[in-house]
């Protein structure tokens, strides 16, 4: 493969990209050109939602073609259009043959949690360190432990375990299922795992199998009565969509946990839930927080 590389403001990133697509481009990715500067912008957003911005101030978008004479063809025609004002031509290159499984297993090593807990892909051995360890490959479902959501959550939950290992705990949304999973490493025994997903609670089953745990995985409709734990890491939007159901899942004297929530989202998250519970900022991270509340 061959890969076309350009610089463009951020008004030029859509008529580009569509002009790449149309070029029978295999794939185009757009990226931050200040990335790991202090320049460097984020850009949040959430499914269902308008994007912030279709790219950055200054967007680097590479394109990848099936040979040398379609990105040559590209980069010959591009330039010769209106919508390629101020946009920069970097060049043409040939992508290097790669063992792609090592090279994506090598983007994931083990996750710390806590000092004693840690996430470990199946390829690694756990560290010396690691008196609890929850084995999980990246896969279809969402959650490895690698987003600060995922360690926020865990790192709740290991923070609670006393209450945790005594109580019933729902995890909501559950992804890959590894807030159950690290629930039922710290001690819990009656679990429910559940997902509009059904390629989640299959992800959910398996990585359970995996790791030996016992819990209950399956749609919304398994939820049924009141949990000690109630653990949801989704988006603010479907979180404040779900308000009275989760609040109405929380036992007497239980939590309830919400990540998956951008700093700016607090107080509407506050009173999206005041009907029902007092939320407050329990954890942040990278401008991401966790939100508790006790019933």
């Amino acid at each position: 493969m061959f890969e076309l590389r350009l610089l463009c403001p951020e008004a030029r990133v859509e008529p580009l990209s569509e002009a790449l697509d149309a070029l029978d481009a295999l794939s185009v990715s757009v990226e931050d050109a200040d990335a790991l500067t202090e320049h460097e912008r984020p850009l949040f957003g959430e499914p269902g939602m308008p994007a912030p911005q279709q790219g950055w101030q200054r967007s680097r978008v590479s394109a990848l073609f099936a040979s040398r004479e379609a990105a040559d063809e590209a980069a010959a025609l591009l330039p010769l259009q209106e919508f390629f004002a101020d946009c920069t031509l970097i060049g043409v290159a040939p992508v290097a043959e790669q063992d792609w499984v090592r090279l994506t297993q090598a983007q994931f090593a083990p996750v710390q949690i806590t000092p004693e807990f840690w996430i470990v892909p199946t390829w690694h051995e756990a560290p010396a360190q690691a008196r609890l360890a929850l084995r999980l490959d990246p896969g279809m479902a969402f959650g490895t432990g690698t987003h600060p959501t995922t360690r926020m959550c865990l790192r709740w939950i290991a923070a609670h375990a006393a209450h945790v290992g005594a109580h019933r705990v729902l995890d909501y949304g559950c992804g890959s299922g590894i807030l159950a999973m690290g629930a039922a490493r710290f001690g819990a025994r009656e679990i429910d795992a559940v997902d509009i997903d059904e390629a989640a609670v299959e992800a959910t089953r398996a990585n359970a199998r995996a790791n030996d745990l016992q819990l209950n995985a399956g749609t919304p409709e398994l939820a049924q009565g009141a949990y000690g734990t109630v653990l949801a890491n989704i988006l603010a939007t479907p979180l404040k969509v779900l308000a009275p159901l989760l609040c109405a899942h929380v036992a007497d004297g239980g939590w309830l946990v919400l990540a998956g929530i951008l700093e700016r989202q607090a107080d509407e998250m506050r009173q999206a839930y005041a009907p029902w519970l007092a939320l407050e900022v329990a954890d942040q991270e990278d401008g991401w927080i966790l939100m508790s509340a006790r019933r």
